[in-house]
Protein backbone atom coordinates (compact mmCIF):
# COMPACT_ATOMS: atom_id res chain seq x y z
CA UNK A 1 0.00 0.00 0.00
CA UNK A 2 1.19 3.39 -1.00
CA UNK A 3 1.98 6.23 1.60
CA UNK A 4 0.35 9.30 0.94
CA UNK A 5 3.23 11.31 0.13
CA UNK A 6 3.82 8.68 -2.84
CA UNK A 7 -0.02 8.54 -3.50
CA UNK A 8 0.25 12.62 -3.45
CA UNK A 9 3.48 12.49 -6.34
CA UNK A 10 1.53 9.99 -8.07
CA UNK A 11 -1.67 11.96 -8.74
CA UNK A 12 0.51 15.15 -9.41
CA UNK A 13 2.01 13.49 -12.50
CA UNK A 14 -0.54 13.93 -15.95
CA UNK A 15 -2.12 10.84 -14.37
CA UNK A 16 -5.80 11.96 -15.15
CA UNK A 17 -4.77 12.10 -19.34
CA UNK A 18 -2.91 8.89 -19.47
CA UNK A 19 -6.07 6.63 -17.07
CA UNK A 20 -7.98 6.44 -20.43
CA UNK A 21 -5.17 4.56 -21.91
CA UNK A 22 -5.35 1.81 -19.05
CA UNK A 23 -9.57 2.26 -18.97
CA UNK A 24 -10.82 -1.02 -20.82
CA UNK A 25 -13.75 0.77 -22.10
CA UNK A 26 -11.56 3.96 -23.68
CA UNK A 27 -11.44 4.05 -27.47
CA UNK A 28 -9.34 6.34 -28.98
CA UNK A 29 -6.93 7.60 -26.65
CA UNK A 30 -3.26 7.53 -27.33
CA UNK A 31 -1.54 6.30 -24.17
CA UNK A 32 1.42 8.92 -22.85
CA UNK A 33 4.76 8.97 -24.21
CA UNK A 34 7.64 7.16 -22.78
CA UNK A 35 10.32 9.84 -20.66
CA UNK A 36 13.40 10.75 -22.94
CA UNK A 37 16.52 8.88 -22.17
CA UNK A 38 18.24 10.40 -19.38
CA UNK A 39 14.91 11.32 -17.65
CA UNK A 40 13.25 9.58 -14.68
CA UNK A 41 10.16 7.69 -15.11
CA UNK A 42 6.96 9.33 -12.94
CA UNK A 43 5.89 7.79 -10.35
CA UNK A 44 3.01 6.30 -11.40
CA UNK A 45 4.91 4.65 -14.35
CA UNK A 46 7.99 3.38 -12.49
CA UNK A 47 6.02 2.24 -9.07
CA UNK A 48 4.96 -1.18 -8.66
CA UNK A 49 1.28 -0.59 -8.18
CA UNK A 50 -1.51 -2.51 -9.66
CA UNK A 51 -3.29 -0.58 -12.39
CA UNK A 52 -7.51 0.52 -11.26
CA UNK A 53 -9.84 1.73 -13.84
CA UNK A 54 -12.02 4.15 -13.16
CA UNK A 55 -14.25 4.00 -15.99
CA UNK A 56 -16.64 6.85 -16.85
CA UNK A 57 -17.01 6.20 -20.58
CA UNK A 58 -18.12 2.55 -19.94
CA UNK A 59 -20.69 3.35 -16.78
CA UNK A 60 -21.77 6.31 -18.92
CA UNK A 61 -23.05 4.09 -21.66
CA UNK A 62 -24.43 1.71 -18.30
CA UNK A 63 -26.09 4.08 -17.38
CA UNK A 64 -27.86 5.29 -20.39
CA UNK A 65 -29.29 1.57 -19.72
CA UNK A 66 -29.71 1.65 -16.20
CA UNK A 67 -32.45 4.69 -16.51
CA UNK A 68 -34.27 2.67 -19.06
CA UNK A 69 -34.37 -0.50 -17.57
CA UNK A 70 -35.68 1.15 -14.44
CA UNK A 71 -38.94 -0.19 -13.09
CA UNK A 72 -41.66 2.09 -14.99
CA UNK A 73 -45.23 3.62 -13.75
CA UNK A 74 -46.22 5.32 -10.94
CA UNK A 75 -43.79 5.91 -8.18
CA UNK A 76 -46.14 3.77 -5.94
CA UNK A 77 -46.31 1.06 -7.56
CA UNK A 78 -42.30 1.02 -8.14
CA UNK A 79 -41.62 1.33 -5.14
CA UNK A 80 -44.08 -1.47 -3.91
CA UNK A 81 -41.69 -3.81 -6.42
CA UNK A 82 -38.76 -2.70 -4.70
CA UNK A 83 -39.96 -3.71 -1.44
CA UNK A 84 -40.87 -7.06 -2.91
CA UNK A 85 -37.80 -7.47 -4.27
CA UNK A 86 -35.80 -6.76 -1.35
CA UNK A 87 -38.05 -9.12 0.90
CA UNK A 88 -37.09 -12.03 -1.47
CA UNK A 89 -33.44 -10.88 -0.98
CA UNK A 90 -33.82 -10.84 2.69
CA UNK A 91 -35.47 -14.12 2.42
CA UNK A 92 -32.29 -15.67 0.86
CA UNK A 93 -30.14 -14.64 3.46
CA UNK A 94 -32.01 -15.94 5.69
CA UNK A 95 -31.81 -19.19 4.20
CA UNK A 96 -28.27 -18.81 3.68
CA UNK A 97 -27.05 -17.67 6.94
CA UNK A 98 -29.82 -17.46 9.25
CA UNK A 99 -32.29 -14.58 10.83
CA UNK A 100 -29.25 -12.87 13.04
CA UNK A 101 -27.98 -10.07 11.10
CA UNK A 102 -25.25 -10.23 13.76
CA UNK A 103 -23.96 -13.76 12.41
CA UNK A 104 -25.33 -13.47 9.08
CA UNK A 105 -23.02 -10.73 7.43
CA UNK A 106 -25.14 -11.10 3.92
CA UNK A 107 -28.01 -10.09 5.87
CA UNK A 108 -26.92 -7.35 7.65
CA UNK A 109 -26.02 -5.88 4.36
CA UNK A 110 -29.07 -6.36 2.80
CA UNK A 111 -31.21 -4.78 5.82
CA UNK A 112 -29.21 -1.46 5.47
CA UNK A 113 -30.04 -1.09 1.75
CA UNK A 114 -33.88 -1.87 3.62
CA UNK A 115 -33.31 1.12 5.52
CA UNK A 116 -31.63 3.04 3.05
CA UNK A 117 -34.66 2.80 0.66
CA UNK A 118 -36.87 3.43 3.57
CA UNK A 119 -38.13 0.12 3.77
CA UNK A 120 -40.95 0.56 7.13
CA UNK A 121 -39.11 -1.19 9.81
CA UNK A 122 -42.64 -3.49 10.34
CA UNK A 123 -42.28 -4.76 6.93
CA UNK A 124 -38.99 -5.74 7.47
CA UNK A 125 -39.60 -7.72 10.59
CA UNK A 126 -42.84 -9.33 8.79
CA UNK A 127 -40.58 -10.44 6.06
CA UNK A 128 -38.09 -11.89 8.42
CA UNK A 129 -40.76 -13.60 10.64
CA UNK A 130 -42.33 -15.44 7.83
CA UNK A 131 -38.87 -16.20 6.37
CA UNK A 132 -38.05 -18.11 9.44
CA UNK A 133 -41.39 -19.98 8.99
CA UNK A 134 -41.56 -20.21 5.34
CA UNK A 135 -41.92 -23.80 3.59
CA UNK A 136 -38.82 -25.10 1.98
CA UNK A 137 -37.56 -22.46 -1.03
CA UNK A 138 -34.61 -22.85 -3.33
CA UNK A 139 -32.58 -20.39 -5.25
CA UNK A 140 -31.91 -20.55 -9.07
CA UNK A 141 -30.05 -18.86 -11.79
CA UNK A 142 -31.48 -19.04 -14.96
CA UNK A 143 -29.11 -18.12 -18.32
CA UNK A 144 -30.31 -16.54 -21.46
CA UNK A 145 -30.30 -14.62 -24.39
CA UNK A 146 -31.96 -11.61 -24.86
CA UNK A 147 -32.17 -8.80 -27.90
CA UNK A 148 -29.57 -8.50 -29.92
CA UNK A 149 -27.65 -11.09 -28.25
CA UNK A 150 -27.19 -9.79 -24.74
CA UNK A 151 -26.76 -11.89 -22.06
CA UNK A 152 -28.99 -12.11 -18.87
CA UNK A 153 -28.64 -14.47 -15.52
CA UNK A 154 -32.24 -14.16 -13.51
CA UNK A 155 -31.62 -15.01 -10.15
CA UNK A 156 -35.11 -16.43 -8.57
CA UNK A 157 -36.34 -17.98 -5.48
CA UNK A 158 -38.92 -20.32 -5.61
CA UNK A 159 -40.65 -23.48 -4.45
CA UNK A 160 -41.04 -24.91 -7.80
CA UNK A 161 -38.40 -24.85 -10.03
CA UNK A 162 -40.42 -26.30 -12.62
CA UNK A 163 -42.96 -23.60 -12.77
CA UNK A 164 -40.83 -20.82 -12.57
CA UNK A 165 -38.96 -22.77 -15.48
CA UNK A 166 -41.93 -22.73 -17.23
CA UNK A 167 -42.68 -18.69 -16.03
CA UNK A 168 -39.50 -17.86 -17.37
CA UNK A 169 -39.17 -19.75 -20.57
CA UNK A 170 -42.63 -18.22 -21.42
CA UNK A 171 -41.58 -14.60 -20.36
CA UNK A 172 -38.51 -14.76 -22.48
CA UNK A 173 -40.11 -16.52 -25.78
CA UNK A 174 -42.69 -13.65 -25.62
CA UNK A 175 -39.78 -10.99 -25.52
CA UNK A 176 -37.59 -12.02 -27.81
CA UNK A 177 -35.60 -14.10 -25.44
CA UNK A 178 -34.13 -17.25 -25.31
CA UNK A 179 -33.07 -19.31 -22.23
CA UNK A 180 -29.21 -20.86 -22.97
CA UNK A 181 -26.38 -22.56 -21.24
CA UNK A 182 -22.99 -21.79 -20.36
CA UNK A 183 -23.63 -18.26 -20.12
CA UNK A 184 -22.41 -17.66 -16.67
CA UNK A 185 -18.76 -17.33 -17.54
CA UNK A 186 -19.69 -13.75 -18.97
CA UNK A 187 -19.85 -12.53 -15.33
CA UNK A 188 -18.01 -12.36 -12.57
CA UNK A 189 -19.14 -12.27 -8.80
CA UNK A 190 -17.34 -9.48 -7.24
CA UNK A 191 -17.82 -7.40 -3.85
CA UNK A 192 -19.21 -4.04 -4.39
CA UNK A 193 -19.30 -1.15 -1.92
CA UNK A 194 -20.98 1.98 -2.59
CA UNK A 195 -20.40 5.12 -1.82
CA UNK A 196 -21.77 8.91 -3.10
CA UNK A 197 -19.79 10.21 -6.05
CA UNK A 198 -20.84 13.68 -6.10
CA UNK A 199 -18.24 15.15 -3.21
CA UNK A 200 -15.38 13.00 -4.54
CA UNK A 201 -13.23 13.87 -7.73
CA UNK A 202 -11.99 10.91 -10.20
CA UNK A 203 -8.18 11.74 -8.16
CA UNK A 204 -9.61 11.22 -5.08
CA UNK A 205 -11.74 7.88 -6.01
CA UNK A 206 -9.41 6.28 -6.80
CA UNK A 207 -6.56 7.05 -3.91
CA UNK A 208 -9.32 5.76 -1.76
CA UNK A 209 -9.05 2.73 -3.79
CA UNK A 210 -5.64 1.99 -3.57
CA UNK A 211 -5.39 2.49 0.32
CA UNK A 212 -8.85 0.75 0.86
CA UNK A 213 -7.24 -2.28 -0.87
CA UNK A 214 -10.31 -2.38 -3.67
CA UNK A 215 -9.48 -3.91 -7.77
CA UNK A 216 -11.73 -1.31 -9.29
CA UNK A 217 -13.80 1.95 -8.90
CA UNK A 218 -16.67 2.87 -11.45
CA UNK A 219 -18.34 5.99 -11.67
CA UNK A 220 -22.14 5.32 -12.44
CA UNK A 221 -25.78 6.48 -10.87
CA UNK A 222 -27.77 5.55 -8.16
CA UNK A 223 -31.89 5.08 -8.96
CA UNK A 224 -32.56 8.67 -8.05
CA UNK A 225 -29.70 9.73 -10.96
CA UNK A 226 -27.16 10.93 -8.41
CA UNK A 227 -23.84 10.54 -8.38
CA UNK A 228 -22.78 7.01 -7.37
CA UNK A 229 -19.49 5.35 -7.11
CA UNK A 230 -18.77 1.32 -6.65
CA UNK A 231 -15.62 -0.11 -5.40
CA UNK A 232 -14.75 -3.04 -6.45
CA UNK A 233 -13.33 -5.88 -4.78
CA UNK A 234 -13.10 -9.75 -4.36
CA UNK A 235 -16.11 -11.16 -2.44
CA UNK A 236 -13.75 -12.53 0.20
CA UNK A 237 -12.64 -8.96 0.71
CA UNK A 238 -15.87 -7.20 0.90
CA UNK A 239 -16.02 -6.31 4.66
CA UNK A 240 -12.33 -5.82 4.67
CA UNK A 241 -12.66 -3.20 2.09
CA UNK A 242 -15.98 -1.48 3.37
CA UNK A 243 -14.35 -1.01 6.94
CA UNK A 244 -11.17 0.62 5.30
CA UNK A 245 -13.39 2.84 3.30
CA UNK A 246 -15.27 3.68 6.37
CA UNK A 247 -12.07 4.43 8.06
CA UNK A 248 -10.92 7.02 5.19
CA UNK A 249 -14.13 8.96 6.03
CA UNK A 250 -16.43 7.50 3.49
CA UNK A 251 -20.14 7.33 3.64
CA UNK A 252 -21.52 3.92 2.28
CA UNK A 253 -24.35 3.82 1.47
CA UNK A 254 -24.62 -0.04 0.48
CA UNK A 255 -22.33 -3.21 0.09
CA UNK A 256 -22.77 -6.59 -1.35
CA UNK A 257 -21.82 -9.27 -4.17
CA UNK A 258 -23.22 -8.50 -7.72
CA UNK A 259 -22.74 -10.31 -11.21
CA UNK A 260 -20.41 -8.17 -13.42
CA UNK A 261 -20.30 -8.43 -17.10
CA UNK A 262 -16.94 -8.84 -18.41
CA UNK A 263 -17.61 -7.00 -21.13
CA UNK A 264 -20.64 -4.90 -22.46
CA UNK A 265 -22.23 -5.02 -25.32
CA UNK A 266 -23.99 -2.48 -27.07
CA UNK A 267 -27.82 -2.37 -28.69
CA UNK A 268 -29.07 0.27 -31.29
CA UNK A 269 -31.99 1.76 -30.07
CA UNK A 270 -34.77 -1.11 -31.20
CA UNK A 271 -32.65 -3.35 -29.58
CA UNK A 272 -32.35 -1.58 -25.86
CA UNK A 273 -36.44 -1.18 -26.37
CA UNK A 274 -37.01 -4.64 -26.41
CA UNK A 275 -34.56 -5.35 -23.83
CA UNK A 276 -36.19 -3.32 -21.43
CA UNK A 277 -39.32 -4.93 -21.97
CA UNK A 278 -37.81 -8.45 -21.26
CA UNK A 279 -36.09 -6.81 -18.14
CA UNK A 280 -39.47 -5.27 -17.01
CA UNK A 281 -41.37 -8.62 -17.98
CA UNK A 282 -38.88 -10.53 -15.78
CA UNK A 283 -38.87 -8.19 -13.08
CA UNK A 284 -42.46 -8.58 -12.75
CA UNK A 285 -42.58 -12.25 -12.27
CA UNK A 286 -42.73 -13.38 -8.38
CA UNK A 287 -40.33 -14.93 -8.12
CA UNK A 288 -37.37 -13.02 -10.01
CA UNK A 289 -35.21 -11.53 -7.37
CA UNK A 290 -33.02 -9.50 -9.99
CA UNK A 291 -31.70 -9.73 -13.40
CA UNK A 292 -28.05 -9.37 -14.30
CA UNK A 293 -27.09 -8.43 -17.91
CA UNK A 294 -24.01 -6.96 -20.02
CA UNK A 295 -25.99 -4.32 -21.73
CA UNK A 296 -24.48 -1.01 -22.60
CA UNK A 297 -26.49 1.86 -24.66
CA UNK A 298 -25.58 2.85 -27.73
CA UNK A 299 -24.26 6.21 -27.43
Amino acid sequence: MLGAEVLRAALRAPLPRTLAAWCRCSSGVKSAPPPAPGALSPVWMSSPVRTLQLCSALCAGHNKWSKVKHIKGPKDEARGKMIMKLGLMIKIAVKEGGSNPDLNINLAHILEQCRNKNMPKASIEAVLKSAEKAKPVSQHTFEARGPGGCVLLIEVLTDSIARSHHDIKRLLNKNGGTLSDRLRHSFTKKGVVGAPGKTISTERALELAIEAGAEDVQETEDEEEQPLLKFMCDTTELNKVRASLEELGVQVVSSGTEFVPGNLLSLDPNQLDAASTLVDALNDCPDVVRVWDNIQAAS
